[in-house]
């Protein structure tokens, strides 16, 4: 059933009402089925916690609906209020709500008339917000007639303006009722009947109401009940005793009823402590920011303009307070701007606006106040962690670096400088060992210089320096040419690629160095029965490039240190580099809008899968470059 009229244009906002009962799974999935089918509109899950009303509802049903909540992408709120609906409208239009779900019991007819409940209530004071009523089986079955709500709801005015009048019509009344029939009933059944209504006012009015009653019942009995008739005496002793007795029974049976309410208010008011800070405890300190969550939740739970925690700190005229967070419209700039101010320590305090705090919530506020000091401590820890946590990985990496230019740079310097100081020397070499030298020497050089280029290629990674020029290239091209550049080892990599491959955009000198670098580290560790195998393939708009080698793998726990800097998993021959190939490799790619990514070699071994979108067709606008005749791709090399 849904009443009001249509949601106006724009964003949707569904709230959806729950009491704490095990129906409210139900309204949370339909909730969010509504909010999904506006256009991704905002959830918003309210549960109304009172100090004078209904009970806050079973607290594991709560949490596991805020999980839920949670889970569907909503939000959760907990507000204070003295009265259900008023509280679910005024939330509803404070959060520009644009619909609004309710559960209602499945009760025939009669009872709806002598209780309408809380769903029917909110829907007729709606007006034009939309209210959906879901009908559920399980939904609470509580109305204002029911026992439970009379006991919750405390002496309100109503119930005292109702009292009093029950005894200004009731006890006229019954004068007249037992004038008529005087004749056939005695005093004590007089006083009776006064005693029984003095009783029902203490029981709908409390103290106040029943106490006049029991006073002016009194007066009644004096004057037309009791011998000497029409006059404020009494001649028995008799009549005296009585008289007095159903005063003090009347006086008795309204203080008791007056406790009794007294006492269910606390209870009602604990209950409501209980399921706010049980919300404190269970969610406000999940998300993201904390302490701004927190101050969100206890503006909306108590209903104040602005919260804000302020901080005492040194500034060049003395110590000023400075707001360290705030939700609302405006920070103040000192306690004294709030309506009201509660202090966690010397140098903070909570300040307050929008209406005074009653005396009563003081202790849950307090509650919310350190809490908030307890966040602003966390958050300002996590961020000098966080920051410590950033030198330790520079310090590491600056260490790893020394270690591995100590070694790696040191040994083909030291081959080069030992091949040039043997030619200078006076020693006479053969031409054989002149060669034999100068190639020494010519590949301790390339070494050193790949080892330096991969650096800078690092550092210009790391600073989003590198130049790119993307463009169609063929990635058979590319394939042999960073074959080529490895060199004699990779003259038994395997390369199956087929004639129909897309072309890619990409960088042509970027993807080689990129494939060139999976190539050779294929080649150091891959098994030596098995040589690397090269091969591509097209899917969903993209082209896969694989180079799959065969030899002991990595474990899936390490799939993600292999690609940072400067991580060697096994290597610990002076040839195997410095630790940047994967690293420099997955940034060369991901550069160029593509992924790298491990999948494990069937029968063991290690696969390394390039992703990259395929370029634009020329048909379809896009300027394909002319591709050169591919040479013999399923031959070994």
């Amino acid at each position: 059933m849904t009443t009001g009229t249509q949601a106006a244009d724009g964003a949707e906002r569904v709230v959806v009402a729950l009491a704490g009962g095990p129906e409210g799974d139900d309204l949370v999935r339909r909730a969010a089925r509504i909010a999904s089918g506006a256009g991704g509109g905002d959830l918003l899950a309210v549960h109304v916690a009172l100090g004078r009303g209904l009970t806050a509802g079973d607290p594991a049903d709560l949490a596991r609906q805020r999980s839920l909540v949670e889970e569907l992408g909503g939000t959760y709120h907990l507000v204070v209020g003295t009265d259900v609906p008023r509280a679910l409208l005024e939330f509803a239009r404070k959060t520009a709500a644009t619909q609004l779900v309710l559960g209602t019991s499945r009760r025939g007819r009669f009872a709806q008339l002598l209780a309408p409940g809380v769903s029917t209530t909110t829907a007729a004071a709606a007006g034009a917000l939309d209210v959906h009523l879901a009908p559920h089986q399980e939904a609470p079955q509580r109305g204002p007639s029911t026992p439970a709500r009379a006991g919750e709801r405390g002496l309100s005015a109503r119930r005292r303006g109702a009292g009093f009048a029950l005894a200004i019509v009731g006890l006229p009344l019954l004068t007249v009722l037992l004038l008529a029939v005087q004749e056939h009933i005695s005093l004590p059944t007089d006083i009776l009947a006064f005693l029984v209504t003095v009783v029902a006012v203490a029981l709908i009015g409390g103290f106040a109401p029943a106490l006049c009653a029991a006073v002016v019942a009194f007066f009644l009995l004096n004057y037309w009940f009791t011998q000497p008739l029409h006059r404020f005496t009494i001649a028995s002793r008799e009549n005296v005793f009585a008289l007095l007795a159903f005063l003090l029974v009347a006086v008795a049976v309204s203080s008791v009823v007056d406790l009794a309410a007294r006492r269910t208010r606390e209870a009602s008011r604990a209950r409501a402590e209980a399921a706010t800070l049980s919300t404190l405890a269970g969610s406000v300190l999940r998300g993201h920011r904390p302490l701004h969550a927190l101050l969100q939740q206890l503006r909306e739970t108590f209903g104040f303009d602005d919260v804000t925690l302020l901080e005492r700190v040194r500034g060049p005229d003395g110590d000023e307070w400075r707001p360290t967070a705030s939700v609302g419209r405006t920070a103040p700039g000192s306690p004294g701007d709030g309506d009201a101010q509660v202090r966690v320590d010397d140098a903070m305090t909570l300040v307050l606006r929008g209406h005074a705090l009653d005396a009563d919530d003081r202790r849950v506020v307090e509650a919310f106040a350190a809490q908030a000091a307890v966040a602003l401590r966390q958050e300002r820890l996590a961020e000098q962690a966080a920051r410590a946590a950033a030198l330790a990985e520079v310090d590491r990496l600056r260490t790893a670096l020394l270690n591995a230019v100590s070694h790696d740079l040191r040994t083909p310097l030291a081959s080069a400088t030992a091949a040039v100081s043997s030619l200078r020397s006076d020693v006479p070499f053969t031409a054989e060992d002149r060669a034999e030298l100068l190639a020494t020497a010519e590949e301790s050089l390339d070494r050193l210089r790949a080892l330096v280029e991969n650096l800078l290629d690092m550092s210009r990674l790391q600073a989003g320096a590198l130049a790119l020029a993307l463009q169609p290239i063929d990635m058979a091209d590319v394939v042999a040419a960073a074959v080529d550049t490895v060199g004699p080892p990779a003259r038994e990599v395997a390369i199956d690629l087929p004639d129909d491959l897309p072309d890619v955009l990409a960088d042509p000198a970027l993807l080689e160095r990129a494939v060139a670098n999976l190539v050779a580290n294929s080649l150091r560790h891959g098994a030596p029965a098995g040589p690397p195998l090269v091969t591509a393939g097209s899917r969903d708009g993209r082209v896969e490039l694989r180079v799959v080698d065969t030899g002991p793998g990595v474990p899936r726990e390490d799939w993600d240190r292999i690609f940072l800097p400067f991580q060697r998993l096994g290597d610990h021959d002076a040839g195997s580099g410095v630790g940047l190939g994967l690293a420099l490799s997955r940034g060369l790619v991901e550069a160029m809008a593509g992924t790298l990514v491990p999948e494990a070699t069937p029968g063991g071994g290690l696969t390394m899968v390039i992703s990259l979108p395929q370029a634009p067709s020329p048909d379809a606008g896009g300027s394909g470059a002319h591709r050169a005749p591919a040479p013999a791709r399923e031959a070994s090399r």
